[in-house]
């Protein structure tokens, strides 16, 4: 097959990883004859130097252009000031609502050698397999905000958090699918005890279950439980679906369960576009951009490399080429190909671009 992708690969140690992401596509493209064409853009705090804006007008059309799109990370200290007009993460919810990508995935799964990597004890961490869909263009995040004085000199601030319906059945239909495939539970969270918007979830979920999904079993938890169970009973999870606020804090506690946030990859997806049931989607690791080892060759490329699994999973529909990165990731960390991230002290460990390299190299042979 032919596809476009545009890569972005931001600031910080998103270019070292995106440089691996490409290799091991490179390594794909051999091995099965795939061709992948391959546009760079501009996304962040690199696009607010250049361009004045996190998402130049450019980045867009590419990314409408594209199959798929492979980000790295954005944001960092010298664009950290939270009064600035212009900051790196208006670029990524920019992007995000711009493309339609409204459901993003990120699998939690624990490799047996690093077991030793993640602060919980291994017997918490047997069985862990769990999946959270988050949604992604609706909630707080993207709801009115607004900030004013008040007539005595206190300052108000709003940020109102909204979902409709429509938004709320999509990516619940989306995460009930992926159960149904799984292991057939599904775990809606949400703080209906407090909040409206989590009220409507909850009825709408309880809906479209009942009615669409009857054979995948539904729980209700609230959100600050959920973040309990996590630590307390990962494994009892399969498929948790969750407004955007609530899965951005949840998916990064979660990522302490697979020892490093350098090993979760993630798909934002938008709606099938397909028979084959493939999606535009982003891909990108969950990790933030860590400025501090930018460019000095440490950085774990893993969560990068296996989000391009994702990619070409979801938007290409080649799962036998998915499982082929996946398998090659894994088996490099068992030959111990590591980052000093998940070492353990006294470990061998390898540079970013050994790791990389290591994982191709396994994907070709």
């Amino acid at each position: 097959m032919d596809a476009v992708i545009t890569t972005l690969p931001g600031d910080g140690i998103g270019p070292d990883v995106v440089a691996e992401g490409v290799k091991v596509l490179a390594a794909v493209g051999e091995r099965f004859g795939h061709s992948f064409e391959l546009h760079e853009a501009l996304l962040g705090g690199c696009a607010i130097d250049a361009a004045g804006t996190a998402l130049p007008e450019e980045t867009l059309r590419l990314a409408h252009a594209a199959d798929a799109v492979l980000l790295g990370a954005v944001g960092g200290p010298k664009w950290d000031n939270p009064e600035a007009k212009v900051r790196p993460e208006q670029g990524l919810l920019g992007i995000r609502k711009a493309l339609g990508l409204f459901a993003n995935l990120r699998p939690v799964t624990l490799h047996p050698r690093l077991v030793a990597s993640s602060p919980l004890r291994p017997e918490r961490l047997a069985g862990v397999d769990l999946l959270v869909v988050r949604e992604l263009t609706g909630g707080i995040y993207f709801g009115e905000k607004r900030r004013e004085r008040q007539e005595n000199g206190e300052e108000w601030a709003l940020d109102a958090c909204t979902y409709t319906t429509g938004e709320i059945e999509r990516v619940v239909r989306t995460a009930a699918a992926m159960a149904r495939a799984r292991r057939g539970k599904l775990t809606s969270v949400d703080k209906a005890n407090v909040i409206e918007t989590s009220r409507l979830w909850r009825s709408v979920t309880t809906r479209v279950m009942r009615e669409e999904f009857p054979d995948v079993q539904l729980e209700h938890i609230l959100v600050d439980a959920c973040a309990m169970y996590l630590i307390s009973r990962p494994a009892s999870f399969d498929v948790i679906v969750t407004e955007n606020m609530f899965g951005d804090i949840l998916t990064d506690e979660a990522s302490m369960l697979a020892g490093s946030m350098g090993m979760l990859p993630s798909a934002s997806l938008g709606a099938a576009s397909s028979a084959k049931g493939t999606r535009m989607g982003l891909y990108e690791p969950i990790h933030g951009s860590a400025p501090d080892i930018a460019g000095k060759g440490i950085a774990n490329p893993l969560a990068t490399i296996l989000s391009v699994a994702l990619m070409l999973r979801y938007s290409f529909g080649l799962e036998a080429e998915a499982q082929a990165v996946e398998r090659a990731a894994y088996a490099a960390v068992d030959a111990g190909y590591i980052t000093s991230d998940i070492a353990t002290p006294g470990e061998r460990t390898y540079t970013t671009s050994e790791v990389g390299s290591a994982v191709a190299a396994r994907v070709a042979a």
